[in-house]
C-alpha cells in the first residue's frame, strides 16, 4: 500500500504520514490506532518491527507454531539468564 492510499483511507494526507514516517511531525494514540486498523496490524508492531527486516524477530515468530512459538520464548528466556 502507498503513502496515498493510506492517507485516502485515513482522510489525512500523504505528505503528513511521510512526515510522521521520517519522525519530523508528531503522531497521536488514535492516528496509530487508525493506521494499524487500515494496515491490518496491531500499534506495538507499527512501532518496533522493521518489515525490511528478513531475520527479524517478528518474521521467525510469524512462521512458528504455537508449540514453536512456546519453545522460541523459554529459549529466550534461558539466553537472558545465562547472559547475566
Amino acid at each position: 500500500m502507498t503513502l496515498e492510499q493510506l492517507a485516502d483511507r485515513l482522510e489525512t494526507t500523504h505528505a503528513s504520514l511521510s512526515r510522521i514516517e521520517r519522525g519530523l511531525q508528531p503522531y497521536s494514540q488514535a492516528l496509530l490506532e487508525a493506521i494499524s486498523e487500515a494496515l491490518a496490524t496491531d500499534v506495538a508492531s507499527l512501532l518496533m518491527r522493521d518489515p525490511s527486516d528478513p531475520e527479524g524477530i517478528w518474521s521467525v515468530w510469524e512462521q512458528a507454531k504455537p508449540g514453536e512459538r512456546r519453545q522460541i520464548v523459554e529459549i529466550a528466556k534461558t539466553l537472558i539468564k545465562t547472559a547475566r
